[in-house]
């Protein structure tokens, strides 16, 4: 097996029989895991990038999860699971598996981090980096196919003493995100907000009794973070 730290370690076990008389070591092994999220920012003087404003986490255990590799690949949105009340939403989608667009280096509770090949992305007008306040902003997603578009929200509060990815509490305005997600769903998280023009955080976690509100990351902890 192989540690966290990256070195190799050599077990001996014994099988047992379980209730059923089947010889067991007790193994659980989770290989792989793949799922859609948000692209939070690109540095093209560096090739590196910030994503989801969250980090993997194992779905069984809520811990976070260890990797020794991985990739972010393109993907199309196909469909949308509309929130509700007590039910959160998700995007749908389809990866492209045969390119990758760079490689994750990094699975942090403040997101996930890595390198891009800069001769597959084209990055956008650089943002500055500033301090949300309370007040209108609006977010940058992709809900269908893979156009990305701005919609309203407004950040309802500042929660400066959070360390679990949940600084912002913010509320959907936008009436056509609204119809199409019902608020904030599975798949948004790493979505930018950006309020007076300057990249001040990113959506991480859905209110599952109010999909229309959430929480968002200050962007600053992601860099701070990514080092």
């Amino acid at each position: 097996m192989r540690r966290e730290g990256g070195d190799t370690v050599k077990l001996r076990v014994s099988p047992r029989a379980n209730a059923e008389g089947i010889n067991c070591i007790g193994a659980w092994v989770r290989d792989s895991m793949a799922g859609i999220g948000t692209m939070t920012y690109y540095d093209p003087l560096t090739g590196q990038f910030g994503a989801l404003g969250h980090g993997i986490m194992d779905v069984d255990t809520n811990l976070l999860m260890p990797f020794s590799n991985g990739s972010i690949l393109p993907s199309t949105v196909k469909a949308v699971k509309k929130g509700a009340a007590g039910a959160a939403g998700e995007l749908r989608g389809d990866f492209d598996l045969s390119e990758d667009l760079g490689d994750l280096t990094a699975n942090t509770v403040s997101g996930v981090f890595g390198i891009l090949d800069e001769a597959d992305y084209a990055a956008g007008e650089a943002l500055p980096v500033g301090m949300a306040l309370p007040g209108r902003a609006v977010i940058r997603s992709n809900v269908e196919g893979d156009t990305v578009e701005e919609y309203e929200i407004e950040i309802l509060k500042v929660c400066s003493s959070s360390r679990d990815g949940r600084d912002l509490v913010i509320a959907v305005k936008d009436e056509k995100l609204l119809e199409k997600t019902g608020g904030i769903v599975q798949g948004m998280s790493g979505s930018p907000i950006i309020q007076d023009g300057k990249l001040v955080g990113a959506v991480t976690h859905v209110l599952v009794n109010d999909p229309t509100r959430g929480y968002g990351i200050f962007i600053e902890n992601m860099l701070s973070t990514a080092g």
